[in-house]
């Protein structure tokens, strides 16, 4: 009973460290960019936008590192990793409304449980068969390319929505210029299912 309370209090902890921004100290972009230079092809506004917007803090798996949490760069991008099974997430209870995976990678909430997409080219587990036109659809609705499941928490798509078609267009060049990664995430877990 103490280690689950303390996962609980530890996971509430940590989504408030990474949503409230507290945790992008610790992740930095692929490369740092200056606004001049982010402008030179489709592919470097987007990698300006991704590194801006902290994509890499919840798509990216986190690994302890030796100044604590960081990104493993290694598997950038890829989602929640296939290999990591993990159990039922606990129910919300009290004033605890979420939790999150130590990985930064799965979240659980009223929703159910999410877990982060694979956003590299891989055709088969990724985003590799995808258009732009079924990227910029995913995030202007909050569908799953745009026309199927909803886009789950706690992934900003209301707020990345608001990007010009111009600028989702860089991302999805940016985020198709990547080594796929084969790794197949979980499908969201509804809440009554947990």
């Amino acid at each position: 009973m103490q280690l689950t309370t303390t996962r609980t209090i530890l996971s509430a902890a940590a989504l408030i460290f990474f949503t409230t921004g507290l945790g992008r100290a610790v992740s930095t972009p692929p490369e740092s960019q200056d606004q001049k230079s982010a402008g030179t092809t489709p592919v470097h506004r987007g990698a300006y936008l991704v590194g801006a917007m902290g994509c890499n803090d919840c798509h990216t798996p986190w690994k302890l590192g030796p100044k604590g949490p960081e990104p493993d760069m290694s598997r950038a991008l890829s989602g929640h990793p296939a290999d990591l099974v993990m159990p039922p997430a606990p129910k919300p209870s009290g004033p605890w409304t979420s939790s999150i995976a130590v990985t930064n990678t799965a979240f659980a909430g009223a929703w159910g449980t999410s877990f982060t997409a694979n956003l590299t080219p891989d055709a088969e587990t990724g985003l590799g068969k995808w258009t732009a036109e079924t990227f910029i659809a995913a995030l202007r609705t909050g569908r799953h390319e745009g026309k199927g499941r909803p886009i789950l928490p706690p992934m900003p798509w209301p707020m990345i929505r608001t990007l010009t078609d111009e600028d989702l267009r860089a991302v999805f060049a940016y985020l198709q210029s990547l080594p796929p990664i084969r790794n197949r995430v979980p499908a969201p877990v509804d809440p009554e299912d947990r």
